[in-house]
Parts: C-alpha cells; structure tokens; sequence
C-alpha cells in the first residue's frame, strides 16, 4: 500500500532531500496494495484490473518526471547504508517498544489527517450545494450543485481527450471527480450494476481512472504519513504541491 510503503522506508525518506519526498509522495497516488485489488474486481471486470495496474504504474512515473523532475548526484545516490559500526545494537525489547511507540504515533497522525481531509472535503460540498440551492430558490430554479459537479467540469475537456463521445465523457468526468471527492469504491460501488451496458472504451477509461487511492482521503493518508516520518521542513514542502499529486495521480 502507499502508507504502508512509506512507513517502512522511513529510514530512507529521513534522509533524501524535499524533491524526491515529494516524488515518493506522488507516486503513491497512483499506487494500489494487492490486498485491496481482491475487492476491485468483486465490482469492476478483473481483466481491466489488472490492465490498468501496469497503465497507472506508468503514467505516475511518466506524470512525476514531467512535473517534478530530479537530477540525483552520485553522493547523494546511496540514501541509506547498513554497515555502520558506530550505531549501538538495541536490545530486542527496546527497539520492539521503540517500533510500537513509532507505529502508534504514525497510526493516530494518519487517521486524523484521513478525518480531517475528508471532513473538509464533504463541508466543501455540502457548502457550495446549500449556497448554489439558494441562488437557485432566488431566481426560480430548482436544484442545486456541489463540489463533484463543479471538479466535474475541470475534468470533461480531459475525458473528451480520451476520445469519449460528449454525453460519455460528462458522465465519465462526473464520475472522475466524484471519486477524488471521496474514493473508488463509492463509485465501483454505484456503476458495478451498469458497467456491462457501457460501451468497450468507456469501460476501459473508467477503470483505468477508478483503479488509483487519487483523492483527497490519500492526500490526508499521504501527508499525515510523512509528517510522522520526516522533519517539519520536508512535510511542509510536501504539502505546498497537493494538485501536483492530484494530477499525478
């Protein structure tokens, strides 16, 4: 998994520089565990799975490179050697208590970010759909919108790309920003019944888009994660950069 990664290479990322954190932090967008891919083709066809395993694998490496480009010098290629005499050996029960203490720490800093992230996220929402009913009670319309359909327009242009018709790409587009909003499986969950009646192309591009942690519950996970595991500096420079990880995934 994408924290999961980060949490045991923490030795590593202490000590690589801002840039390639936040490299590592974009790549894990784009990331799936084995264990959950189980549970995506309970909902979506197994074969798109796990074409869009590889497919994702690719764009985050081709997306961070564009985005965030890293030259590594050659010092600074070996971020971590285990041939170090000078360290003390810890006895067993003091590094199993150190490593429980860690993990507790890093467990309750991601768990709130999770629960602060996707809190704000569905204020946003339920904020823009309370002002936009109003607006519309104003002027005599019924209805309203919110946060998914308005990331839903950012995101048509980019489904009209992929060579969708124009109503397949809105409805693709909606359900791309429906997911970052919230995850992939609220949106697995509501077009498993209907995904056989789509055409081949607009299967394959959903699956593709639906089958990343890209949303803002893993931008919580991601951050929360490295602000438990390197300084205040690297975090903070982390953070600076969401819409690139957005994008990348």
């Amino acid at each position: 998994g994408n924290t999961e990664a980060l949490a045991v290479s923490s030795e590593q990322l202490k000590r690589m520089n801002e840039m390639r954190v936040l490299t590592i932090a974009m790549m894990s967008m784009s990331s799936v565990s084995g264990a959950i891919v189980g549970a995506y083709v309970q909902m979506v066809p197994g074969e798109l799975v796990l074409t869009a395993i590889p497919l994702n694998i690719v764009n985050a490496i081709i997306v961070s490179c564009l985005l965030n480009p890293v030259s590594v010098e050659e010092k600074e290629d070996i971020i971590y050697s285990l041939k170090n005499n000078e360290v003390e050996r810890q006895p067993f029960f003091s590094f199993l208590g150190d490593s429980v203490l860690a993990a507790g720490k890093l467990v309750l800093i991601t768990i709130a970010f999770v629960i602060s992230f996707a809190a704000l996220a569905d204020l946003f929402d339920r904020f823009i759909n309370l002002i936009t009913g109003l607006i519309a009670g104003w002027i005599g319309i019924k209805g309203s919108f919110g946060l998914n359909q308005i990331l839903g327009v950012f995101m048509y242009p980019f489904a009209l790309l992929l060579g969708l018709p124009y109503d397949e790409a809105w409805l693709v587009a909606q359900q791309m920003a429906k997911k970052i909003v919230t995850n992939e499986f609220v949106v697995m969950g509501e077009i498993s019944k209907d995904i056989a009646s789509y055409t081949p192309h607009h299967r394959a591009v959903i699956t593709t888009f639906l089958i990343s942690f890209a949303n803002f519950s893993t931008i919580g996970m991601i951050i929360g994660t490295l602000k438990g595991i390197v300084d205040k500096k690297t975090s903070d420079f982390v953070s600076k950069y969401v819409p690139m990880m957005l994008l990348s995934g």
